[in-house]
């Protein structure tokens, strides 16, 4: 009774849905830790996606 997959399998399309999100989950992390790094240093955050909208008044 051994449960365990074989290597030279394939693996399924859920199988790489579930590490897609754990790699996307891992980066999110790492990012977050930075983030939370560099609050208690002071420093501004960097990002990689788009930049926060401009509280300017103009609609």
């Amino acid at each position: 009774m051994d449960d365990a997959k074989p290597k030279n399998r394939q693996p399924d399309a859920a199988e790489l849905r579930r590490e897609r999100a754990a790699q996307k989950l891992r980066e999110n992390l790492a990012r977050r830790k930075q983030q939370s790094r560099a609050r208690r240093k002071g420093a501004e955050d960097e990002t990689d996606g788009l930049p926060a909208a401009k509280g300017n008044g103009e609609h």
